[in-house]
This record gives structure tokens, C-alpha cells and sequence, in this order.
């Protein structure tokens, strides 16, 4: 039985694939994942940034009687904080606590409300007799 000579394998330059592309692979892939990462970055990153900085901008100027909404659909007004603890009235002689994260939107209060209904009936009022007096 014949012994294989396998030596001419061994005195030739090694070629590996990933070295057959060269700088070129490297190239393609910079050309494709950084306008990727810039476009993911201006719908997605930067959008949630600006969104969780105005959640806690937020949250660290609630005062006792906002009226909030909660992440479980909770509507109350603010009667008293603890820590990272805040109490809602809920309806009259009804008390409950709920974390400060869990507070999802501060609502305008009644009297802005109504203030700014107020103005529009104004407004509209105003724009009537106006087109009465034509």
C-alpha cells in the first residue's frame, strides 16, 4: 500500500476565503450598517430619548391637586407624595397609592379647562355677531 505524499500541500501559500476578498468585505460591510445605524438611530433612538426625558421632566414637576392618568387608566387628582410613592384621590374619600413611574400623562386641571372652553364660546360668540352685523 502506496503512502499518500501530501508534502506539496504543505510547502504552498495558504489561502483562506475570508483573505480572498480582501479590504473590499470590510468596505461593503461599512457602507451598509453605518447609514443603517444613522437612519435607526434618527426613527428609533433619538425619538425614545426625547420621549423618556419628557416623561421625567414630567413626573419630577407634579405638585398636590394635578389631575393624572395612570398606566392602568386610573384618573385621579394628587393629594400626597412619599418617595417615589404618590396618592391619588380617586372619588370622594377614596385614596390610593400608586408608584410615581406608573403616572402616564398629566391632565389639565378643571379650571384651565374650563377657562380655555370659556375663551372658545367667547370667540365663537364674538365670530356670530359679527357676521350678524353684516
Amino acid at each position: 500500500m502506496a503512502i499518500p505524499d501530501w508534502s506539496h500541500l504543505l510547502s504552498g501559500r495558504i489561502v483562506l476565503a475570508a483573505d480572498a476578498a480582501g479590504n473590499e468585505g470590510i468596505m461593503q460591510f461599512v457602507l451598509l450598517f453605518v447609514p443603517l445605524f444613522v437612519i435607526w438611530y434618527f426613527l428609533v433612538i433619538m425619538p425614545q430619548q426625547r420621549q423618556r426625558k419628557k416623561i421625567q421632566e414630567m413626573l419630577s414637576s407634579l405638585k398636590t391637586g394635578d389631575h393624572v392618568l395612570t398606566s392602568g387608566g386610573v384618573f385621579g387628582t394628587i393629594v400626597g407624595f412619599r418617595e417615589e410613592v404618590v396618592q391619588l384621590q380617586v372619588a370622594a374619600q377614596v385614596k390610593i397609592d400608586v408608584a410615581r413611574s406608573a403616572i402616564t400623562n398629566l391632565l389639565p386641571s378643571e379650571n384651565a379647562a374650563q377657562a380655555s372652553a370659556g375663551s372658545e364660546t367667547g370667540k365663537r360668540e364674538a365670530t356670530v355677531k359679527g357676521k350678524n352685523q353684516n
